[in-house]
Parts: C-alpha cells; sequence; structure tokens
C-alpha cells in the first residue's frame, strides 16, 4: 500500500511538472516514505522520554514508516517544543508533550511560538497523577489535618519540588493558594531530591508523580495522603482524592500525547491517530504504560483538541494560583 501509494505521488508529481511546472505534490502527500522524528523535549530518563521509546518501534510498524526519538532538552522543555512547531507539517516531526506544554503558555513571559495556535492534536496516548506526600513527623493523617496544621503554624513549614515551574512546584503551589496556607517553597532539581528531601526531614511535604510514589507506599519514612487526580488512582485505589480528603475542588494530573506542527494536514493527523489507537490496544504497549503508571485512552484528533483547550485553561489558573514566571 504504501509502495503504491509513493508511485502513484511521483506519477502525478511529474505530470502536473510537465503541464504546468509544478515540481512536487504538497509535502504531506508522501510523508509515508520518511523517517518520523518524535521529539522528547527534554533530558533522556525522564516519563516523556521513556514513554516515547517504549513505543516507538511499534509506531513505526503501524505506521509504516521508521520511528526514531530525538531528545531535543532545555528551557523547561520550550526548545525541543518550539523546533516541532517550526518543523515541516508533514507528519514526519512531532512531540511527545504533557501537561508541561500548556504550563509554558503561561509560566513563560516570552515564548517562541503559541501552545495552542501553533500544534495539531495527532494522538492522546492517557494520562497520570500525583500523590501529595509528608514527612511522618507532621502530625497528619489527611489532607483536612495537614491544611490545619499549614494554617496553625504560617510560614513554619515548607515543601520540595523539582525546580521552578516544574509540576512538583505548580501542583502544591496551587494546592497552597486553594487551601489558604502559607508553605515555604524549596526548589531543587530533581524529584527524586525532593522525596529525599522529605524522607531526611528537611522538607514536610512534595508532590509527585504516581508512579514514583508507588515505591513508598508502604515505607513508613514518608506518609502519602492523597492522590492529585479528579477520581482515584488504580494504582493506588486505597488512598482517597486530595479533593475528597479535605480539599474540595483540587485537581491537578498530567495527559500525554503527540503533537504536530499546526498545518498539519487533517487526513496525516488521522493517520497517525489510527495508528496510535490501535498501539492503545496491545497488550505489550498496555503493560508497558502500566509500569509508568500511565493510564490509557485512545481518543479523536477533536476530542483531544477539546482536552487541549480545556487543558490550556486549566494550567493558566494554576500557574497564576502559584504566582510563577519565567522571563
Amino acid at each position: 500500500m504504501i509502495k503504491r501509494r509513493t508511485l502513484l505521488g511521483a506519477a502525478i508529481a511529474t505530470g502536473l511538472a510537465a503541464l504546468g511546472g509544478v515540481s512536487a505534490v504538497p509535502a504531506w502527500a508522501q510523508a509515508s516514505g520518511k523517517t518520523v522524528r518524535v521529539v522528547v523535549p527534554f533530558a533522556a530518563g525522564g516519563v516523556q522520554d521513556i514513554l516515547a521509546r517504549a513505543m516507538n518501534g511499534e509506531l513505526g510498524t503501524a505506521l509504516g514508516q521508521t520511528v526514531i526519538v530525538e531528545n531535543r532538552a532545555g528551557a523547561g522543555g520550550t526548545i525541543g517544543t518550539g523546533f516541532v512547531a517550526k518543523s515541516e507539517p508533514d507528519g514526519s516531526t512531532m512531540v511527545m508533550a504533557a501537561a508541561s506544554h500548556n504550563i509554558a503558555g503561561s509560566l513563560y513571559t516570552k515564548l517562541a511560538y503559541d501552545p495552542q495556535k501553533d500544534f495539531a492534536p495527532l494522538a492522546h496516548i492517557g494520562t497520570a497523577g500525583y500523590v501529595l506526600m509528608i514527612h511522618p513527623d507532621v502530625p497528619a493523617k489527611n489532607v483536612a489535618e495537614f491544611i490545619r496544621y499549614a494554617k496553625a503554624n504560617p510560614g513554619k513549614m515548607n515543601y520540595a519540588t523539582a525546580g521552578m515551574g516544574s509540576a512538583t512546584h505548580l501542583s502544591m503551589a496551587y494546592f497552597n493558594g486553594l487551601a489558604g496556607i502559607d508553605l515555604v517553597h524549596v526548589p531543587l532539581k530533581a524529584t527524586g531530591e525532593a522525596i529525599n528531601e522529605v524522607i531526611s526531614g528537611r522538607a514536610h511535604a512534595v508532590i509527585a508523580a504516581s508512579i514514583g510514589a508507588l515505591a513508598f507506599a508502604k515505607d513508613s519514612r514518608i506518609r502519602l495522603l492523597g492522590v492529585t487526580s479528579p477520581q482515584r488512582s488504580k494504582y493506588l485505589p486505597e488512598l482517597p482524592t486530595i479533593a475528597e480528603s479535605g480539599l474540595p475542588g483540587y485537581a491537578f494530573d498530567s495527559w500525554f500525547g503527540l503533537l504536530g506542527p499546526a498545518a498539519t494536514p487533517p487526513a496525516e493527523a488521522a493517520r497517525i491517530n489510527t495508528a496510535m489507537a490501535r498501539l492503545l490496544k496491545d497488550p505489550v504497549i498496555l503493560e508497558r504504560l502500566d509500569k509508568q503508571g500511565i493510564e490509557p485512552k485512545a481518543m479523536s484528533n477533536a476530542d483531544f483538541g477539546k482536552l487541549l483547550a480545556v487543558d490550556y485553561k486549566r494550567m493558566a489558573d494554576v500557574v497564576k494560583a502559584s504566582g510563577a514566571k519565567i522571563e
């Protein structure tokens, strides 16, 4: 099928050239013969990188193309994302994006692209939540008790994060704003470091991705209070949501999906979407996602686009509540 379409495209191009000097058909019509680059806008080893590498081979088979993963890290993911925004819109270059994609739109005062207008939704992959964890010396067994204790000790408690503007920072800053408490921010370089600060007792609280929190579910050195997502996590089903445990209205989780340049033709976007939907039924792929704490969910291009629009507004509110800005 791929060979036939390529030959047909070449024949049309030749005919057009003879008639009117047109040298080629649109680039997207020939995209099936090109190597596909999935750009990860962060360094190797992170969730987006692991996720991209967990399925690039199978995605290539589904598309009938070679798919490679390319790390373009820097500036909180905005360098690699900006590269994709300016790439040829033929389906051969896409970014493995997450909630940080929308966060950047409100967090950075100067951004070389528009997270909404400069991208096309190609394929939604799934979602992942986070967990609020505290040091066991903090006298709180649930979120409501934690909030009451923090209010009784204004300015005396702190929380560790993976750095200014990270999901670990914004999720906790959002928590602070809704709860009306005053916890001091301790920015570090990685989530693992932030968790260690709480375990050591140098920090009182941290919000970390569910997959990172799983290892501490039965660890007496740290206490899990609640999940940030709107619903309970299948990975920690006994743990209540933060909303039901003491802070109604709170919700913070992350989607994962593939985005391409805004001008990607709908037919090409649909082709990629169909390929990903097929992968999300593959037991091998589902097992790999499960190991990363990602709950899979296929969506149409249109539905993914609606999710992105709603999430962009939600993340703008989160960033505003946090007070975070990066020049």
